[in-house]
């Protein structure tokens, strides 16, 4: 039998970036016993790549802002499919959650009166990004890592968690390798918070870092979990489309927040051409109304290419498809010419030294060449607005990136790490709170659920002539890209599926050569895995979706339709055979948040019938 060590916890959170690490620290706070676990290092998350800023309603530079601002901005971005709840408190708690990292040592940039300093960003209304020049994420994670340390809560780096242990329905643990050793691990814990990120490396152009392969979306499905908005990818406006060496690579909206601009092959700032009908009374008709804005933005609306990132993306392709592209497939990205080559190096350390050094692109002398790649995924576990439960699975919790919901069908720039600050918080008091709800009645963990994992791990060591790992992740990639992308038509994404389906038969003969010890083709083995359930989640629910909204850009259906802004599409199944797809009611908005909207809004996104039940507040003046 094979032999493993066991470590037992209250609640284990499995992934340690900005949601994992809040949520460990949360639970730690409550008096629990907490394991961390990470794929990669202490310090090494993927959110240490957020460069922006916090988005958080603090009212720094614009005391008009508020909760209910950043709420409307959130529910706009997301074109009025988020969970209202989410969307609710994640606005009024943002700003507790920035002033927290403060008071655990965060430094931020200042104001002149040493206020949080705050900035512009894609769909915000007002500048409300807390930042750290572009080192943002960097910065909160180096904040929230020292607190974990602090707390002596017990990190398990170079750990992959592979499996979820259940004993009669019920969370009771988690099954998992030292990637060093190849020597296996169980985990007995009747709380699990999943803080994994997003699905990326199923994708050939991504801006996401190695560990993104679905792990805890999968992990959540074969548990019995739902996942909702998978047809929601968010491909991110400008990721580096040249020199090679840095293709894929994220320039942050910092750059257009800062003033950057997007030209054309002929020089021309063609956003103006693509400002959509739900945004054009939000946003500037003319380039000199555009940058005034940046001084005086009560007396002007903003440019456009601070429109939402899908908008944004959207353009940019139909731009590339017209013609008017660069010569490497993308567009221009200019601030070299718009600020002065201090300013730029003072607000954006991060991105010259990045460029200068990896492809020798100075941003201070020369335009970017830039395009849409794959970055965030909208969908993800079924939750508890309020306590991050996951639906149908007790004591399985989620945050941030791997849970859906708080974004609807696009996230807004900046609400990503709020998102994880917010609901980081929430997931590790809920479980917390179910762990000691459980008394002395914990489930326990099954030997047979054990030796299962172990099988399933260890079957790609025991065939022979087999499938490369490698030689399917790359034909995965490549059918995600060409036919599950940005622009979506159904004869390709039933081209997708069918393409999944022999993917998926082939995987069960996947072969790996060597032993356990560090051997990424078996690492690469049992993400596939997981990668191929998650790609079959947003090909199905994208070909159900028979409209366009947000991250879902259908070419054969290119409006966006009220009546299915009413439903959520909920994907299930066990991994054995096909994902399931169904369709669930959105519950309505609560009346006084409903308000917050003009009704000439709302009719651009409700039925004429949920319109009628809207209160007449709503005609009340935008603040």
């Amino acid at each position: 039998m094979e032999s493993f060590e066991v470590h037992e916890h209250d609640v284990l959170v499995i992934g340690a970036g900005g949601a994992g690490l809040r949520a460990a620290i949360e639970a730690s706070a409550m008096g629990c016993s907490v394991g961390l676990v990470t794929k990669s290092l202490l310090g090494k998350a993927h959110t240490v790549m957020a460069e922006g800023g916090i988005a958080a309603a603090m009212g720094n530079r614009w005391p008009e802002d508020n909760w209910e601002v950043h709420f409307r901005d959130t529910m706009r971005g997301g074109k009025m499919l988020n969970n209202w709840r989410m969307a609710q408190l994640h606005a009024q708690e943002a700003p507790e959650r920035v002033m927290e990292l403060e008071d655990w040592g965060a430094l931020f940039d200042r104001t002149d009166d040493g206020l949080i300093s705050q900035r512009d960003f894609g769909g915000h209304k007002y500048a409300r990004l807390a930042h750290v020049g572009d080192r943002t994420g960097l910065e909160m994670i180096r904040t929230l890592q020292q607190r974990t340390v602090q707390l002596g809560i017990d990190v398990f780096m170079e750990c992959t968690v592979t499996d979820l242990l259940q004993s009669e329905g019920k969370v009771s643990g988690a099954f998992g390798y030292w990637r060093e050793t190849g020597a296996f691990i169980a985990f007995e814990a009747p709380s699990v918070v999943l803080a994994t990120g997003g699905i990326g490396k199923s994708f050939k152009v991504t801006s996401n870092s190695w560990e993104y392969t679905g792990d805890g979306h999968a992990m959540a499905l074969r548990a019995g979990a739902k996942l909702i908005n998978m047809e929601f990818v968010q491909f991110h406006p400008t990721g580096m489309v040249w020199p090679p060496s840095v293709k894929g690579l994220l320039v942050t909206e910092s750059v257009r927040g800062d003033g950057g601009v997007l030209k054309n092959s002929e020089g021309k700032r063609f956003m103006f051409d693509y400002v959509p009908d739900v945004f054009r009374g939000q946003y500037a008709q003319t380039e000199d109304e555009g940058d005034r804005w940046y001084t005086d933005p009560d007396n002007n609306k903003r440019p456009p290419e601070l429109l939402p990132r899908d908008e944004v993306a959207r353009a940019i392709n139909s731009e590339v498809k017209a013609g008017r592209g660069s010569p490497h497939g993308g567009v221009f990205l200019d601030i070299a010419s718009r600020r002065s080559p201090a300013e730029i190096l003072k607000r954006l350390p991060s991105m010259h030294h990045q460029f200068k050094e990896l492809a020798d692109v100075d941003i201070t002398a020369e335009p970017m060449e830039v395009g849409p790649t794959c970055h965030y995924v909208m969908g993800g576990v079924e939750v508890d607005a309020d306590t991050g439960a996951a639906s149908r699975v007790p004591g399985l919790f989620a945050a941030g990136e791997v849970s859906g919901g708080m974004h609807g069908s696009n996230r807004l720039g900046g609400n990503s790490l709020s998102d994880l600050l917010v609901f980081g918080c929430r997931a590790g008091l809920g479980a917390a709170a179910y762990v000691t709800g459980l008394g002395d009645r914990r489930p326990t963990v099954d030997q047979d659920v054990v030796d299962a994992a172990t099988a399933t791990a260890l079957r790609p060591f025991e065939l022979e002539g087999g499938e490369n790992p490698y030689t399917l992740h790359s034909e995965l990639q490549q059918t995600m890209n060409d036919l599950v992308g940005i622009i979506r038509k159904e004869a390709e994404m039933t081209e997708a599926l069918t393409k999944i389906d022999e993917l998926k038969e082939r995987a069960q003969h996947l072969v790996v050569q060597g032993g356990r010890e560090f051997n990424p083709g078996w690492h690469l083995a049992l993400d596939l895995r997981n990668m191929l359930l998650v790609s079959e989640c947003v090909a199905r629910a994208a070909l159900l979706r028979q409209e366009s909204r947000g991250g879902h850009t259908r070419d054969d259906y290119p409006a966006m339709d009220p009546a299915w802004r009413q439903k959520l599409l909920v994907c299930s199944g066990t991994g054995d055979g096909p994902v399931k797809v169904e369709e669930e009611g959105m519950p309505p908005m609560r009346d006084d948040l409903a308000a917050l909207f003009q009704k000439d809004e709302l009719k651009k996104y409700l039925t004429p019938a949920e319109l009628a039940n809207v209160p007449d507040a709503a005609d009340a003046k935008e603040s």
